[in-house]
Parts: C-alpha cells; sequence; structure tokens
C-alpha cells in the first residue's frame, strides 16, 4: 500500500539546517509522448507543510493527482509551470528541452529560491544555485510536489486543448503518448503540427 513520502522533508531538511531558508522542486512531465511540448513545474512549499498522500506523480491515481494540484497550488508558497514546445525538442533535443522548461519554471517564480532540487541526474542549463536528486519525486516534498504541478498541467493541456484541435487523434485517450491507438491514427492521418518530428523516426521508417 502507498503511503507517500516516508520522510518527504528530509532533504529539505538537510538544507534549512545549513542555513537556506527558500528552496524549490523542479520537475518536468512529458519527455517521452509523442507529441505535445514537455512541460515543468517549480514549486516552494512552507517547511515541513503537510499535505496528506504527497508522492511521486507517476504512482497517484489521475484523480489524487487532479486533487493534489488544487492543494499544493492552494498552500505552495511561490509556483510556476513553463513549457518547451515541439519546436524547440526537435531542435535541441528531449533532453535539453526539459532542462530548458524546468530552468523557465524557475525563472518564472515570483519569489527567487536560493536553492533548487532538480528531479533526476542533470541541471547542465539551469541557471540557479542547485542540487540533482536522483528519484527525487519520490523522496522530497518539494520535487513531489512540482511532479504533480507538471503533470496535471501537461494532461489538461493534452485533454482540453490538443484533443479538441486535432480530434482525430484521439489525444484525451492516450495523451499523446506511443500506444497502438496512437501509432494508428498516424499511420490513418499521419503527423500534425503538435508532433515531435524526431520522435517519429522509427514510425516513418517503417512506412
Amino acid at each position: 500500500m502507498e503511503h507517500g513520502l516516508n520522510h518527504p522533508w528530509r532533504i529539505e531538511k538537510s538544507y534549512f539546517q545549513q542555513g537556506v531558508s527558500l528552496l524549490c522542486g523542479v520537475d518536468e512531465a512529458g519527455a517521452g509522448p509523442l507529441a505535445g511540448p514537455v512541460y515543468a513545474a517549480a514549486v516552494i512549499l512552507p517547511p515541513y507543510c503537510e499535505i496528506e498522500g504527497l508522492n511521486d506523480s507517476k504512482k497517484l491515481t489521475e484523480k489524487k493527482r487532479e486533487l493534489l494540484f488544487d492543494e499544493i497550488i492552494g498552500k505552495a508558497t511561490a509556483y510556476a509551470v513553463a513549457t518547451s514546445s515541439e519546436a524547440e525538442i526537435d531542435e535541441i533535443n528531449i533532453l535539453n528541452a526539459r532542462m530548458l522548461a524546468m530552468d523557465r519554471a524557475i525563472a518564472a517564480l515570483p519569489l527567487t529560491p536560493e536553492l533548487a532540487l532538480i528531479d533526476g541526474n542533470r541541471s547542465v542549463g539551469i541557471h540557479c544555485p542547485n542540487v540533482t536528486v536522483v528519484g527525487g519525486d519520490g523522496k522530497s516534498a518539494s520535487i513531489a510536489a512540482a511532479s504533480i504541478l507538471a503533470k496535471v498541467s501537461r494532461d489538461r493541456y493534452v485533454t482540453e486543448v490538443l484533443d479538441k484541435e486535432y480530434p482525430q487523434y484521439q489525444f484525451a485517450r492516450h495523451k499523446g503518448y506511443g500506444t497502438k491507438l496512437h501509432y494508428a491514427m498516424l499511420d490513418q492521418f499521419g503527423p500534425c503540427p503538435a508532433h515531435r518530428k524526431t520522435f517519429l523516426k522509427k514510425w516513418e521508417a517503417k512506412r
């Protein structure tokens, strides 16, 4: 049974004890899909703020993510969501586009954090002083909160914008991921402007 993070503030606490008073958690969502931008969020929570059920967004149901989304933005000291477009992904590759989206999210915060906790093992291109945390969305309250804001924001964009703009691809059903249905729609209709061209090379090679 998943009960959220075991020690949600352990990582943050070590930095608070070193004198850091304002830190943010940063994560992204949507690195893998064939279409749509990659999303990132940066969140500054009040120290030791309790949010029941907070966890890595991938371990939560869609309904739980939606509920936590509202609670996080209600309790956060500051938060921001940013994107890197399909064109940018194709131009600079998904890894650099992820970093760009995370850097933009931090820059969009109304407060300037002293330190950013970045999910993963890479932070090249992020201008704020930072520390990387591998598996951070399952270890840090701040990163877990960011993972939920990024994931919910992206899912809402795909279902409320892309699905309505390009109904033939049924984006609301597969969220842009490379499912059997999505590939069947690509076979039938070809790519649309929302598709990442560099992600379709294998599909194009099979045609």
